[in-house]
């Protein structure tokens, strides 16, 4: 055999050699993806889990339902105006302005009770009021749930005493600017929020909190309010509880007076029984000592 020929076989020996080597046969050359080194797919880490005691995680645990009917709804549903629940011997309104205001004076011969004058920083409006007993334009207590939230979210089946105890509970109650107060009225998240958007963090973690307090429900809308607002500010805990009772002592709630059995039965008070708040003879028609039934 000539030597050229032969020299021909052995590369062609050592070509198949090295592609056997590599992978490939010898009508094969390397694909992109063989020369291209492998890439590891990135999973995405999963959100974190709210801390718990904040707002965001609290809200999280509240019931949603839509809104019940405001039918039978009266302020004097929840109690007399301002009881003395805490039986400290002032009452509500005056323990709130002594609580928020700064340079109170007190009115004289009232055992340091009922406050004539003072300086609010309103939270509301990030302004400063100058606040003086008889102005009703200047400063309000506001139930920061409404009561007439709170009744279309569960509050309509309470007993009187639990309604008592959330419209004098300091948890649900803040000392504010007068107008702002009436243009929320009985607003929820959803449509209302203070104007001063450094409060609204505090303001929405307190109503979850009262909400969570009293086994309140929200509704959808509201949640997804309460929700973006928070969104600013995932890690803000709740405020400290008041320690206030969710049962208002019963001899503070026995004025209270229905009209009619329908106005009983839209209160969630039925049956009501002698020697409970609200029980009038003119409800018992037969005299049984349960009226309503």
């Amino acid at each position: 055999m000539p030597p050229a020929i032969t020299l021909l076989r052995a590369l062609a020996a050592l070509l198949a050699a090295a592609l056997m080597l590599t992978g490939c046969s010898p009508l094969e050359a390397p694909t992109d993806a063989a020369r291209e080194p492998a890439t590891s797919v990135q999973t995405p880490s999963p959100a974190p889990r709210p801390q718990a005691g904040t707002a965001v995680a609290v809200l999280a645990t509240l019931a949603v339902k839509g809104r019940a009917p405001m039918t039978g709804y009266d302020r004097d549903s929840f109690g007399p105006a301002w009881a003395d629940t805490d039986r400290n011997g002032c009452d509500t309104r005056n323990d709130m302005l002594a609580r928020d205001l700064t340079r109170v004076v007190y009115q004289q011969g009232t055992r340091g009770c009922v406050v004539v004058s003072g300086v609010l920083a309103d939270p509301y409006t990030a302004a400063t009021v100058d606040y003086v007993k008889g102005d009703g334009f200047l400063v309000d207590i506001d139930h920061v749930v409404a009561l007439g939230n709170a009744w279309a979210t569960g509050a309509l089946r309470w007993s009187i005493r639990k309604r008592a105890a959330l419209a004098n509970d300091p948890l649900n109650l803040l000392p504010v600017d007068a107008g702002e107060n009436r243009a929320k009225s009985d607003a929820d998240a959803a449509t209302w929020l203070p104007p001063s958007k450094a409060f609204r963090c505090d303001y929405v973690a307190r109503q979850i909190a009262v909400k969570a307090k009293y086994e309140l429900w929200v509704t959808a809308p509201e949640k997804a309010a309460m929700a973006r607002v928070l969104t600013a500010c995932v890690d803000h805990d709740l405020p400290a509880d008041s320690g206030a009772p969710t049962e208002a002592p019963l001899s503070l709630t026995e004025d209270v007076r229905y009209p009619s059995c329908d106005a009983v039965r839209a209160a969630g008070a039925a049956p009501i029984r002698r020697g409970e708040p609200g029980y009038g003879s003119h409800l018992d028609r037969d005299g049984d000592g349960s009226a309503c039934e």
